[in-house]
């Protein structure tokens, strides 16, 4: 019986730890909806990573912006299935938006692991400054759950406007620590995505969303990670939204947050002139 128990405690710890890959990323290859179906304006973008994996992503341009809001989706899904989001970015702060899937997400070749995220994130933003012309007082850089992690760690190497995160976790290790409490698997994953530790390192505006009823994202890691951020700093919490509805259940405050932000940054930008 000891010799089973204890197999089985092994099993539990080492599955996750074998697949942690496929228990992280939900990639979908096919494409729901495009731009054009929706009537959008936009451009295709082909995106080359440094290790020369080729990317894909939808450039939507609105009139009168000021911003560009690069976008780092979650870990499920693909672009296609954050136009809805794009859409209402366009309606309610009237900024630019860029999606880009990355490897082994929708269109984009490859598989991913935490390394190619970070080189992908890193190819659209290039797209944006050198194709695109977005210049870094106009960029703003934005990561949703997993994507959180994305953003963070391309805010730290190039300059933009400001890092937004909604429902941001403070490492992979410790979302499975809330995920398996009992077992020591975090210790032992690969995949780190540690916010926390590079949260202190940030030097720009940050804004932090997060649904009080996040049963994904713990609440409390998004305070934490908020609290660990260096100033100029904003944190609101969306009442009763969870991990997915954050937009829509968060309704006009979610996006009265949103537009006060943006127009701090404006009117921070124009009294510097």
């Amino acid at each position: 019986m000891l010799i089973f128990l204890a197999a089985l405690v092994l099993g539990l710890v080492l599955v996750p730890v074998l697949f942690e890959k496929r228990l992280i990323y939900f990639p979908f290859r096919a494409l729901e909806v495009t731009p054009k179906e929706l009537g959008l304006r936009y451009e295709e973008a082909r995106l080359v990573a440094e290790d020369g994996i080729t990317l894909h992503g939808w450039f939507l341009p609105v009139e009168g912006s000021r911003f560009t809001v690069l976008v780092c989706h979650g870990n499920a899904g693909n672009i296609s299935h954050r136009l809805d989001r794009a859409m209402l970015m366009h309606a309610k702060l009237k900024t630019d938006v860029f999606l880009f899937d990355y490897r082994g997400y929708g269109l984009s070749q490859g598989a991913p692991d935490e390394e190619g995220t970070y080189r992908d994130a890193r190819a659209a933003h290039r797209y944006l400054s050198t194709a695109r012309g977005v210049a870094p007082g106009n960029l703003i850089i934005f990561g949703e759950s997993l994507g959180a992690a994305v953003a963070l760690q391309l805010a730290l190497e190039v300059p933009a406007r400001a890092l937004v995160l909604e429902a941001p976790f403070t490492s992979i290790s410790d979302m499975a620590g809330s995920v398996l409490p009992f077992l020591p698997v975090g210790r032992l994953l690969r995949t780190r995505y540690d916010n926390l530790a590079k949260i202190g390192g940030l030097r720009m505006p940050l804004l932090i969303l997060h649904g009080d009823r996040d049963t994904t994202v713990p609440f409390a890691q998004g305070r934490r990670l908020f609290a660990a951020a260096p100033e100029p700093k904003q944190f609101f919490p969306i009442p009763g939204a969870g991990h997915n509805d954050t937009y829509f259940t968060g309704g006009d405050p979610y996006w009265r947050a949103w537009g006060e932000f943006l127009g701090g940054l404006a009117a921070a930008t124009g009294s510097s002139h």
